[in-house]
Protein backbone atom coordinates (compact mmCIF):
# COMPACT_ATOMS: atom_id res chain seq x y z
CA UNK A 1 0.00 0.00 0.00
CA UNK A 2 1.71 3.04 -1.27
CA UNK A 3 1.50 6.68 0.97
CA UNK A 4 -1.55 7.93 -0.98
CA UNK A 5 -3.68 4.67 -0.24
CA UNK A 6 -2.46 4.76 3.88
CA UNK A 7 -3.35 7.94 4.22
CA UNK A 8 -6.78 7.65 1.76
CA UNK A 9 -7.56 4.39 3.77
CA UNK A 10 -6.41 6.47 7.54
CA UNK A 11 -9.09 9.08 6.56
CA UNK A 12 -11.68 7.17 5.20
CA UNK A 13 -11.49 5.78 9.29
CA UNK A 14 -11.70 8.55 11.14
CA UNK A 15 -14.76 9.84 8.60
CA UNK A 16 -16.69 6.54 9.93
CA UNK A 17 -15.85 7.36 13.48
CA UNK A 18 -17.01 10.41 13.70
CA UNK A 19 -20.66 9.46 11.48
CA UNK A 20 -20.55 6.49 14.15
CA UNK A 21 -20.45 9.16 17.22
CA UNK A 22 -23.18 11.52 15.58
CA UNK A 23 -25.39 8.59 14.99
CA UNK A 24 -24.76 7.10 18.39
CA UNK A 25 -25.57 10.65 20.42
CA UNK A 26 -28.83 11.46 17.76
CA UNK A 27 -30.06 7.91 19.37
CA UNK A 28 -29.11 9.06 22.91
CA UNK A 29 -30.80 13.05 21.97
CA UNK A 30 -33.85 10.97 20.61
CA UNK A 31 -34.32 9.76 24.65
CA UNK A 32 -33.50 12.75 26.65
CA UNK A 33 -34.56 15.99 24.50
CA UNK A 34 -32.63 18.50 26.48
CA UNK A 35 -29.13 16.93 24.92
CA UNK A 36 -30.56 18.00 21.39
CA UNK A 37 -31.09 22.03 22.76
CA UNK A 38 -28.39 21.60 25.74
CA UNK A 39 -31.47 23.17 28.01
CA UNK A 40 -29.83 23.55 31.60
CA UNK A 41 -32.82 22.71 33.00
CA UNK A 42 -36.55 20.63 33.14
CA UNK A 43 -39.71 22.94 32.81
CA UNK A 44 -42.07 21.35 34.90
CA UNK A 45 -45.65 22.40 36.17
CA UNK A 46 -45.68 23.53 40.02
CA UNK A 47 -47.38 20.45 41.82
CA UNK A 48 -50.71 21.73 43.67
CA UNK A 49 -52.21 18.03 44.35
CA UNK A 50 -50.40 16.52 47.13
CA UNK A 51 -50.14 19.41 49.97
CA UNK A 52 -52.32 21.56 52.15
CA UNK A 53 -51.55 24.98 51.56
CA UNK A 54 -51.45 27.52 54.13
CA UNK A 55 -51.47 31.45 54.45
CA UNK A 56 -51.19 33.10 57.85
CA UNK A 57 -52.55 29.70 59.28
CA UNK A 58 -56.40 29.18 57.11
CA UNK A 59 -55.95 26.43 54.85
CA UNK A 60 -57.05 27.20 51.00
CA UNK A 61 -59.44 25.38 49.97
CA UNK A 62 -58.28 23.93 47.09
CA UNK A 63 -61.63 24.10 44.85
CA UNK A 64 -61.32 23.40 41.07
CA UNK A 65 -61.10 27.29 40.32
CA UNK A 66 -58.63 28.04 43.68
CA UNK A 67 -56.33 25.19 42.30
CA UNK A 68 -56.32 26.71 38.96
CA UNK A 69 -55.71 29.73 40.36
CA UNK A 70 -52.62 28.84 42.24
CA UNK A 71 -51.16 26.94 39.82
CA UNK A 72 -51.15 30.19 37.76
CA UNK A 73 -49.04 32.17 40.40
CA UNK A 74 -46.77 29.52 41.14
CA UNK A 75 -46.02 28.80 37.87
CA UNK A 76 -45.63 32.65 37.09
CA UNK A 77 -43.16 33.07 40.08
CA UNK A 78 -40.79 29.79 40.17
CA UNK A 79 -40.29 31.05 36.38
CA UNK A 80 -39.81 34.43 36.78
CA UNK A 81 -36.18 34.08 37.47
CA UNK A 82 -34.74 37.23 37.92
CA UNK A 83 -37.03 38.93 40.52
CA UNK A 84 -37.53 35.70 42.77
CA UNK A 85 -33.51 35.45 43.23
CA UNK A 86 -33.68 39.56 44.15
CA UNK A 87 -36.18 38.78 46.19
CA UNK A 88 -34.04 35.65 47.66
CA UNK A 89 -31.02 38.35 47.96
CA UNK A 90 -33.03 40.96 49.82
CA UNK A 91 -35.09 38.82 52.03
CA UNK A 92 -31.57 37.90 54.01
CA UNK A 93 -31.05 41.91 54.31
CA UNK A 94 -35.03 42.73 55.45
CA UNK A 95 -37.00 39.83 56.83
CA UNK A 96 -35.53 39.43 59.95
CA UNK A 97 -36.52 43.38 60.82
CA UNK A 98 -39.88 42.88 59.57
CA UNK A 99 -40.45 39.31 60.86
CA UNK A 100 -39.40 41.19 64.61
CA UNK A 101 -42.28 43.88 63.99
CA UNK A 102 -44.68 41.20 62.65
CA UNK A 103 -44.24 39.42 66.26
CA UNK A 104 -44.10 42.05 68.52
CA UNK A 105 -47.51 42.99 66.62
CA UNK A 106 -49.52 39.88 66.59
CA UNK A 107 -49.25 39.54 62.97
CA UNK A 108 -48.43 36.21 61.70
CA UNK A 109 -45.22 35.91 60.20
CA UNK A 110 -46.47 35.03 56.49
CA UNK A 111 -47.57 38.47 56.11
CA UNK A 112 -43.73 39.49 54.96
CA UNK A 113 -44.47 38.18 51.71
CA UNK A 114 -47.23 40.76 51.58
CA UNK A 115 -44.29 43.33 51.32
CA UNK A 116 -42.53 41.35 48.68
CA UNK A 117 -45.85 41.30 46.48
CA UNK A 118 -46.28 44.75 46.87
CA UNK A 119 -42.85 46.06 46.16
CA UNK A 120 -40.31 43.42 45.92
CA UNK A 121 -38.47 44.54 49.38
CA UNK A 122 -37.33 48.18 47.42
CA UNK A 123 -38.58 51.36 48.16
CA UNK A 124 -40.71 51.48 45.05
CA UNK A 125 -43.44 54.21 43.93
CA UNK A 126 -46.35 52.51 42.06
CA UNK A 127 -48.98 54.36 39.70
CA UNK A 128 -51.06 55.24 42.13
CA UNK A 129 -48.55 56.96 43.57
CA UNK A 130 -48.55 54.48 46.63
CA UNK A 131 -44.95 54.24 48.35
CA UNK A 132 -42.17 52.04 50.38
CA UNK A 133 -42.40 48.04 51.16
CA UNK A 134 -46.05 48.20 51.85
CA UNK A 135 -47.27 50.79 49.35
CA UNK A 136 -49.26 53.27 51.80
CA UNK A 137 -50.72 55.98 49.93
CA UNK A 138 -50.35 59.52 51.39
CA UNK A 139 -53.07 59.88 52.96
CA UNK A 140 -53.51 56.43 54.38
CA UNK A 141 -50.43 57.11 55.77
CA UNK A 142 -51.10 60.14 57.22
CA UNK A 143 -53.83 58.17 59.34
CA UNK A 144 -51.30 55.25 60.39
CA UNK A 145 -49.76 57.88 61.83
CA UNK A 146 -46.84 58.35 59.52
CA UNK A 147 -44.96 61.70 58.73
CA UNK A 148 -45.05 62.02 55.09
CA UNK A 149 -43.95 65.75 53.17
CA UNK A 150 -40.89 67.08 50.72
CA UNK A 151 -37.98 66.55 53.43
CA UNK A 152 -39.27 62.93 55.54
CA UNK A 153 -41.69 60.17 53.88
CA UNK A 154 -41.69 57.77 56.78
CA UNK A 155 -43.25 55.22 54.16
CA UNK A 156 -39.74 54.49 53.24
CA UNK A 157 -38.86 53.83 56.76
CA UNK A 158 -39.03 49.89 56.84
CA UNK A 159 -39.63 49.75 60.87
CA UNK A 160 -42.31 53.00 61.14
CA UNK A 161 -43.88 51.34 58.03
CA UNK A 162 -44.36 48.01 59.03
CA UNK A 163 -45.63 48.67 62.72
CA UNK A 164 -48.17 51.56 60.59
CA UNK A 165 -48.90 48.03 57.79
CA UNK A 166 -49.50 45.80 61.19
CA UNK A 167 -51.77 48.34 62.81
CA UNK A 168 -53.56 48.75 59.39
CA UNK A 169 -53.75 44.89 59.00
CA UNK A 170 -55.20 44.42 62.60
CA UNK A 171 -58.13 46.70 61.90
CA UNK A 172 -58.92 45.02 58.66
CA UNK A 173 -58.75 41.58 60.57
CA UNK A 174 -61.04 43.09 62.93
CA UNK A 175 -63.30 44.14 60.16
CA UNK A 176 -63.55 41.10 58.13
CA UNK A 177 -62.78 38.27 60.27
CA UNK A 178 -60.09 36.35 58.66
CA UNK A 179 -56.52 37.16 57.61
CA UNK A 180 -56.95 36.36 53.87
CA UNK A 181 -59.66 38.99 53.81
CA UNK A 182 -57.66 41.53 55.77
CA UNK A 183 -55.33 40.93 53.08
CA UNK A 184 -57.47 40.98 50.16
CA UNK A 185 -58.85 44.33 51.56
CA UNK A 186 -55.56 45.56 51.87
CA UNK A 187 -55.14 44.86 47.94
CA UNK A 188 -58.40 46.53 46.86
CA UNK A 189 -59.23 48.78 49.54
CA UNK A 190 -61.56 48.13 52.81
CA UNK A 191 -64.29 50.33 51.11
CA UNK A 192 -64.06 48.23 47.89
CA UNK A 193 -64.13 45.44 49.31
CA UNK A 194 -66.92 45.65 51.35
CA UNK A 195 -68.92 46.83 48.86
CA UNK A 196 -68.29 43.33 46.99
CA UNK A 197 -69.00 41.11 49.77
CA UNK A 198 -72.48 42.97 50.10
CA UNK A 199 -73.21 43.49 46.43
CA UNK A 200 -72.20 39.75 45.68
CA UNK A 201 -73.70 38.28 48.85
CA UNK A 202 -70.55 36.71 49.59
CA UNK A 203 -69.18 36.14 52.81
CA UNK A 204 -65.61 35.08 51.56
CA UNK A 205 -62.93 35.86 49.57
CA UNK A 206 -62.46 32.51 47.21
CA UNK A 207 -66.35 33.03 46.52
CA UNK A 208 -66.27 36.66 45.18
CA UNK A 209 -65.46 37.98 41.66
CA UNK A 210 -63.11 40.97 42.37
CA UNK A 211 -60.50 42.52 40.01
CA UNK A 212 -58.51 40.69 38.92
CA UNK A 213 -55.19 41.91 40.73
CA UNK A 214 -57.08 41.09 44.01
CA UNK A 215 -58.66 37.55 42.11
CA UNK A 216 -55.00 36.81 42.02
CA UNK A 217 -53.46 38.51 45.46
CA UNK A 218 -53.82 36.05 47.76
CA UNK A 219 -52.61 32.79 45.59
CA UNK A 220 -49.90 35.20 44.79
CA UNK A 221 -48.85 35.54 48.50
CA UNK A 222 -49.34 31.74 48.99
CA UNK A 223 -46.68 31.10 45.66
CA UNK A 224 -43.99 33.91 46.64
CA UNK A 225 -44.15 32.00 50.49
CA UNK A 226 -43.95 28.39 49.40
CA UNK A 227 -40.96 29.09 46.64
CA UNK A 228 -39.06 31.75 49.11
CA UNK A 229 -39.40 29.58 52.07
CA UNK A 230 -37.87 26.51 50.44
CA UNK A 231 -36.24 27.73 47.06
CA UNK A 232 -34.21 24.34 46.24
CA UNK A 233 -37.35 22.82 45.43
CA UNK A 234 -37.82 25.33 42.78
CA UNK A 235 -34.78 25.54 41.85
CA UNK A 236 -33.47 28.56 43.19
CA UNK A 237 -29.93 27.86 45.09
CA UNK A 238 -28.60 30.96 46.32
CA UNK A 239 -25.50 30.92 48.83
CA UNK A 240 -25.63 32.81 52.06
CA UNK A 241 -22.59 34.75 50.79
CA UNK A 242 -24.64 35.69 48.11
CA UNK A 243 -27.69 37.34 49.84
CA UNK A 244 -27.68 40.89 50.60
CA UNK A 245 -26.07 41.86 54.24
CA UNK A 246 -28.08 43.03 56.81
CA UNK A 247 -28.17 46.53 57.57
CA UNK A 248 -27.27 46.18 61.38
CA UNK A 249 -24.36 47.52 62.17
CA UNK A 250 -25.12 51.56 62.85
CA UNK A 251 -25.21 53.72 65.73
CA UNK A 252 -27.69 56.14 65.70
CA UNK A 253 -27.49 60.00 66.46
CA UNK A 254 -30.32 62.13 67.56
CA UNK A 255 -31.41 64.95 65.27
CA UNK A 256 -33.47 67.77 66.85
CA UNK A 257 -32.56 70.78 65.27
CA UNK A 258 -32.87 71.59 61.68
CA UNK A 259 -29.85 70.53 59.38
CA UNK A 260 -28.57 72.67 56.68
CA UNK A 261 -27.27 70.06 54.23
CA UNK A 262 -26.89 65.90 54.82
CA UNK A 263 -24.34 66.15 52.75
CA UNK A 264 -22.17 68.09 55.66
CA UNK A 265 -23.95 65.96 58.33
CA UNK A 266 -22.91 62.51 56.80
CA UNK A 267 -19.04 63.98 56.37
CA UNK A 268 -19.49 65.31 60.00
CA UNK A 269 -19.98 61.56 61.44
CA UNK A 270 -17.47 60.22 59.10
CA UNK A 271 -19.83 58.47 56.31
CA UNK A 272 -20.46 59.51 52.54
CA UNK A 273 -23.89 61.35 51.51
CA UNK A 274 -24.93 58.33 49.81
CA UNK A 275 -24.23 55.64 52.55
CA UNK A 276 -26.86 58.29 54.79
CA UNK A 277 -28.78 57.32 52.35
CA UNK A 278 -28.95 53.67 52.06
CA UNK A 279 -29.72 53.51 55.71
CA UNK A 280 -31.87 56.55 56.04
CA UNK A 281 -34.30 56.53 52.69
CA UNK A 282 -37.16 58.08 54.01
CA UNK A 283 -35.03 61.48 54.31
CA UNK A 284 -35.78 62.56 50.88
CA UNK A 285 -33.91 65.91 51.12
CA UNK A 286 -30.32 67.13 51.18
CA UNK A 287 -31.99 69.24 54.02
CA UNK A 288 -33.92 68.52 57.27
CA UNK A 289 -36.14 71.50 58.71
CA UNK A 290 -37.06 70.13 62.66
CA UNK A 291 -40.15 72.62 63.79
CA UNK A 292 -41.16 70.16 67.05
CA UNK A 293 -40.08 66.62 66.17
CA UNK A 294 -37.32 64.47 66.97
CA UNK A 295 -35.24 61.90 64.48
CA UNK A 296 -33.07 59.15 65.06
CA UNK A 297 -30.82 58.68 61.89
CA UNK A 298 -28.72 55.65 61.24
CA UNK A 299 -24.67 55.98 60.95
CA UNK A 300 -23.34 52.97 59.62
CA UNK A 301 -20.20 51.56 61.44
CA UNK A 302 -18.99 49.18 58.47
CA UNK A 303 -18.83 52.26 56.04
CA UNK A 304 -15.21 50.85 54.73
CA UNK A 305 -17.09 47.65 53.56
Amino acid sequence: MNRYNFFAFLSGCIFCFFVFVAFAETIDSTSNPLKIFNLPQIVKAADVNSKVFVFAGEQIPLTMDAKERLDRELSVNSYYHSAMIQYLKLSNRYFPVIEKILLENGVPDDFKYLAVAESGLRHVTSSANAKGFWQFRKLAAKEMNLEVNDEVDERYHIERSTRAACHYLLQLKRRFGTWVDAAAAYNVGPTNYRNDLRDQKENTYYDMNLPEETMRYIFRLVAIKEIMSQPDRFGFYIDQMERYPPLDNYREVLVDQSIENWGDFAHENGVTYRQLKIYNPWLRDNHLTVIKNKYQIKIPNDVGK
